[in-house]
């Protein structure tokens, strides 16, 4: 692991792009920063945190044979492993809500975003940027959802020492996924899928409400929701909302 630790940036993800477009990066070259300006989710949403408190790093991932339909098990590969590395500290109710947030007593612990650069069929590489919630004591009104690792067990945590064991589990999971190991990334993301096989309530894209229960993601990376009448439909991302948690 290459590490680049910096004070401040406007996007950690923004700041390796740049790194990896003007020089030859190393596989797992990784980058942190005590602050952002500019920090991301998905479909541009702003992700906020409070300065020298919490975990905001990048990854750079390289593949070699990695097909662009298959790059939700790169997902799930991700997801285990920032599950797993976190497995240890004993955090309540802790899944992954789909696609790639990261759950703990229904509340957003942290998120992820992937994005892909893209050669031919294949993604030749990825960085992968993470926002995790360590030892943040309150969050804005604006956040009702959040929480952090510190409020939940009530202790300060080591951000080094958790990045470490973030980037060590990701690369075993990365491993299974350059294997072909795909069913087995598939069949572990779906035991720790948020919500699964319980009945809720949702919202569309049409502001329409219905209740339904997950019943898995397909393997191109679709919620798959069983309504009242026992139909399957699939939802993209936001093309669905769950209603009442994070």
């Amino acid at each position: 692991m290459f590490l680049v630790k910096l004070n401040a940036t406007n996007s950690t993800s923004t700041y390796l792009r740049q790194l990896v477009k003007n020089n030859d990066m190393n596989n797992w070259t990784v980058v942190t920063a005590e602050f952002q300006t500019l920090g991301r989710g998905q479909m541009q949403t702003k992700w906020i945190s409070d300065k020298c408190k919490n975990l905001i790093c990048s990854i750079l991932i390289k593949f070699d044979d990695l097909k662009i339909e298959d790059q939700f098990y790169l997902n799930c590969a991700i997801s285990l492993g920032i599950f797993n590395a976190l497995q240890n500290y004993n955090l309540p109710q802790f899944k992954i809500k789909w696609p790639n947030d990261i759950m703990s007593a229904s509340r957003k612990l942290g998120g992820i975003l992937i994005e892909n650069s893209l050669k031919n069929d294949k993604i030749y590489q990825t960085i992968v940027g993470i926002g995790l919630n360590i030892n943040q004591d309150d969050f804005p009104s604006t956040l009702p959802k959040a929480i952090s690792m510190k409020q939940i067990l009530k202790q300060e945590f080591d951000r080094n020492k958790i990045l470490i064991q973030i980037v060590n589990s990701i690369k075993l999971q990365v491993n299974l996924l350059n294997q072909g190991k795909f069913e087995l990334l598939y069949q572990n993301y779906i035991k720790i899928l948020f919500k699964k096989d319980q009945v809720q309530m949702f919202e569309d894209n049409r502001q329409q409400k219905f209740m339904g229960k997950i019943i898995g993601v397909s393997k191109q990376g679709l919620l798959c929701i069983m309504l009242e009448n026992e139909q399957i439909k699939k939802y993209n991302f936001k093309e669905i909302k769950y209603l009442g948690v994070g």
